[in-house]
């Protein structure tokens, strides 16, 4: 039956309650509640039989295997509960996370992972509370469903009833002394009006049973919330571990290339001046004069490479001045406005001034801006950031590396970042932080 649809809104025309009989997503429930049945039933059967046989050879050196084994079918019925609710309910749940043994501990140490996986028992006690819903829910749908459409259409099909005696149709009751026959207009009539509103109950009351589905696949066939934060955890430890890594790096190139170089040139030039000081004084004062300058540059390249680690002035005076001198460097007049009652935690507010540093940075190398403003504010337990700039816009989290790596390394502390930059400009990037780290 085909629906029918506003000429200019697109809408549909009839309300839901009519159209709710012939859209797929009732359709894809009903069959979802239909495999149901027979799925659980063997799954029950199947988890039951397993796990007491495990538990019943617990005594000998084949139950606790056996019992690893049952609880491995479970996942499996599991993740086949998954792929059905994914497919017909539109539910997606992520698998969790596989099991871990004891380092070295070679089959016996799987087993016991399985067993002390809360993950395999819950799929197991799914297996086992969910046949007796699923029997019910089956019961429900089918009645509905079925009394529904077979009571509407009753007109269509009322002639396979034989005629005897002057009467032919439905027999609702008899038991020898009394019959009910539904075989005039009039009761023909009640009939399909009483289906029509089964027809159009049964999908809010299937929607309802398939609700039920999904709270019992998501609270029982997902991962845990513990395993689930273990994994962003042990990610976040790896972010963090590559981005330390870097900075190292990046902190033994500067100075390999810098202030390094430029203290051998002048250990060089200092040599030179000794050898020529008594030969040529004119030439070796001048020589010391030039030494004077490149030591002021390498006292400036050591100066900006300790800012880059963690400045003095953000540990004495906090955000405020860190971010004022941080500006006051930029290419761009930028405007900062710090709103915070307290101090954050002191990690927080390292990340807090390299993030604004290599926005800032962004905004000298790529905006092609005018001006730009920094505006730090608490909210709740948060520390929100706003770097705002008048440039040509563009920037984009995936399309190169410092947006990218801002992003790892607010996301190792639970932090978010947000960039809104259509071409043409402006550009906002919103960083979010948590107060304690």
């Amino acid at each position: 039956m085909a629906l029918a649809y506003g000429p200019e809104t697109g809408q549909h025309r009839l309300p839901a309650a009519l159209r709710a009989p012939f859209e797929a997503r009732t359709w894809r429930e009903f069959g979802y509640l239909l495999t149901g049945l027979p799925l659980s039933i063997f799954f029950f059967a199947s988890s039951i039989a397993m796990v007491s046989l495990g538990a019943g050879l617990v005594v000998t050196f084949l139950g606790i295997p056996l019992l690893a084994a049952a609880l491995v079918m479970c996942r499996g019925f599991g993740a086949v509960e998954r792929a059905r609710a994914r497919r017909l309910l539109g539910l997606k749940i992520a698998a969790p996370s596989p099991v871990r043994g004891r380092s070295g501990g070679g089959l016996m140490g799987w087993v016991g992972g399985v067993l002390k996986s809360g993950e395999s028992w819950r799929h197991f006690l799914y297996s086992v509370v969910h046949m007796p819903w699923a029997i019910f829910a089956f019961t429900v749908a089918v009645v509905f469903w079925t009394y529904g459409w077979g009571f509407l259409t009753y007109p269509l099909w009322r002639w396979v009833f034989p005629v005897y005696a002057g009467v032919g149709g439905l027999q609702l009751y008899g038991d020898g002394t009394h019959d009910f026959y539904l075989d005039s207009p009039l009761e023909i009539a009640a009939t399909s009006l009483v289906g029509l509103l089964f027809v159009l109950v049964a999908p809010w009351v299937i929607r309802a049973l398939a609700t039920v589905d999904r709270l019992m696949v998501t609270g029982l066939l997902s991962p845990s919330r513990l395993a689930t934060r273990v994994v962003e955890l042990e990610s976040d430890r790896g972010v963090v571990v590559d981005t330390a890594a870097a900075d190292l790096r990046r902190i033994e190139r500067d100075l390999h290339d810098g202030a390094q170089a430029r203290l051998v040139a002048l250990a060089m030039d200092l040599g030179l001046a000794k050898e020529k000081l008594l030969e040529d004084p004119r030439t070796a004062a001048a020589m010391v004069d030039e030494a004077h300058g490149e030591v002021k540059l390498a006292l400036q390249e050591l100066r900006d490479l300790a800012r880059g680690i963690h400045p003095a002035v953000l540990t004495d005076r906090g955000l405020d001045a860190a971010l004022s001198a941080v500006a006051s460097r930029c290419t761009v007049p930028v405007r900062v406005e710090v709103d915070l009652p307290t101090r954050p935690a002191a990690a927080i507010e390292g990340i807090a001034y390299f993030t604004v540093s290599e926005l800032l940075q962004n905004v000298s190398k790529h905006s092609r801006a005018t001006r730009a403003t920094v505006d730090v504010w608490r909210v709740n337990d948060r520390l929100m950031l706003q770097v705002t700039d008048d440039g040509c816009g563009g920037a984009d989290v995936t399309g190169g590396r410092g947006l990218a790596g801002l992003t790892e390394r607010l996301d190792a502390v639970d932090g978010i970042l947000a960039v809104q930059s259509p071409a043409g400009g402006p550009t906002t990037v919103t960083a979010e932080l948590p107060w304690r780290g």
